[in-house]
């Protein structure tokens, strides 16, 4: 494919210039040559300069960017251009990242290059959409050494990333010290009560242990309080239920409830798997994917492959099939964690579900709540439709209540969140029934 060539603000310049002064002759017409001259002696340097610009081999171009990258968090990407030739490039850039897929507010770019030098460039990309894209090669538009013509090369290889859930709440948590990571991030730790947890150690009493801590023939041995330190149990199953239904479309920010339920789930199954537990994920309510329980330190990525080009779709929920694919393919007690939507006209398909799966299973349902609603409701009323539109959504949100007390009443555990918050909740739940014993 041949490059194109345009002409520049410069030549357009020049020949407006020109055709201006063709109403010399107009009106002395012993002008006219001296104007042809003119005419034809900016003709040949125009095709001079085309020559020149056609004949000038194209600079390299070489592309940098993460082979993935998080949703919704801007990350840098480098152009780097080596001019080989003799004479300085004058170039403007533009590179072809998934328009589709993310946004960019710093290009196009322009940059001149010295004979033999070599330059950089760098832009911001924030991406908005999750899974598989192509970067196509780098255009590049090169000035003629008059710049009167600039040619469109397409340089550089076209490349593949991946955009995945935002992991960045991982990251933060690992970098965190390990003594405060949980409350920095919204995360309590609670004593932990003993209960169907494994014997770690002894130690002195405490003040503020418990009594039911103290190991009686150590004390006696010792002629001291001795307590008795737990851990956690390990080896235990989290299993995410993730609802990929139309009702998951929601959006109350940036990214759907869809993208902020995977988000939560990714950070909860790093902490499971930190805590020795083996971690899994099941989708329904459309494509249906299915990773069985797994522990070690792979599992994590594994996971993220599973799930980092799933979407929602516009199919209605079906918890009474998802129950059944649990119950099928996870036989040994799991915290089933079914990441959803609720509303209220679930009750009759999710009670018997939840109901069924509670027979054999630990369930917690975490519901993303709308914050759409709850600033309906922080709003001033002034007139009579801002009053009707309060009260239907008061009606709405005691009628939601009611089937989560329901849910509660048949065997779920229920957690009720904004999207923001929904992650570190999730944890938050999860440990206190470790340390609670429930699994």
């Amino acid at each position: 494919m041949r490059p194109a060539f345009n002409p520049t603000p410069r030549l357009l310049r020049w020949l407006t210039g020109w055709t201006l002064l063709g109403l010399i002759p107009a009106g002395w017409p012993e002008w006219l040559p001296l104007w042809l001259s003119a005419g034809g002696v900016l003709l040949i340097i125009a095709i001079g300069d085309a020559v020149a610009l056609y004949l000038r081999p194209p600079v390299r171009a070489e592309r940098f960017v993460a082979p993935a990258l998080p949703l919704g968090a801007s990350r840098p990407v480098r152009l780097r251009f080596n001019n080989l030739q003799s004479q300085a490039a004058t170039l403007t850039v533009f590179d072809h990242y998934p328009t589709s897929a993310a946004d960019c507010a710093d290009l196009p770019q322009a940059v001149t290059i010295e004979s033999g030098g070599w330059a950089e460039l760098s832009y911001r990309l924030r991406p908005v959409v999750r899974g598989e894209w192509e970067f196509d090669p780098v255009q590049v538009w090169l000035k003629s050494p008059r710049g009167w013509w600039q040619r469109d090369d397409r340089l550089g290889e076209p490349a593949s990333v991946r955009v995945y859930p935002d992991f960045a709440a991982i990251a933060r948590y690992i970098r965190l010290a390990a003594e405060r990571r949980e409350t920095l991030l919204g995360i309590h730790r609670r004593r932990r009560r003993g209960d169907g947890q494994t014997f770690l150690q002894l130690r002195e009493y405490r003040i503020g242990d418990s009594l039911r801590q103290i190991d009686w023939k150590a004390t006696a041995r010792m002629r001291k309080p001795i307590a008795r330190d737990y851990q956690d149990e390990r080896n235990q199953t989290v299993l995410f239920l993730l609802d990929c239904s139309r009702r998951m479309r929601a959006q109350d920010d940036d990214l759907s409830h869809f993208d902020h339920a995977l988000n939560a789930m990714i950070l909860l199954a790093y902490v499971a798997l930190r805590q020795g537990d083996a971690v899994g994920v099941q989708s329904f309510g459309g494509e249906q994917r299915q990773l069985a329980p797994r522990s070690g330190p792979g599992r994590l990525t594994a996971l993220i492959n599973a799930v980092y080009d799933l979407q929602p779709t516009i199919d209605p929920p079906d918890y009474a099939e998802a129950a059944q694919l649990i119950l099928k393919r996870q036989r040994k007690r799991a915290l089933i964690v079914l990441l959803t939507n609720l509303r209220d006209e679930d009750q009759a398909e999710l009670r018997p579900a939840i109901a069924l799966l509670s027979r054999r299973h630990l369930v917690l349902i975490a519901n993303l709540r709308e914050l759409a609603l709850d600033d309906l409701l922080a709003q001033p009323i002034q007139d009579l439709p801002q009053a009707q539109l309060y009260a239907t959504v008061c009606q709405y949100r005691l009628r939601r209540e009611r089937v989560q007390d329901e849910l509660r009443h048949y065997g779920g555990i229920l957690l009720d969140a904004p999207p923001h918050q929904l992650p570190a909740a999730m944890v938050n739940q999860y440990l206190a029934l470790k340390r609670g014993g429930r699994l």
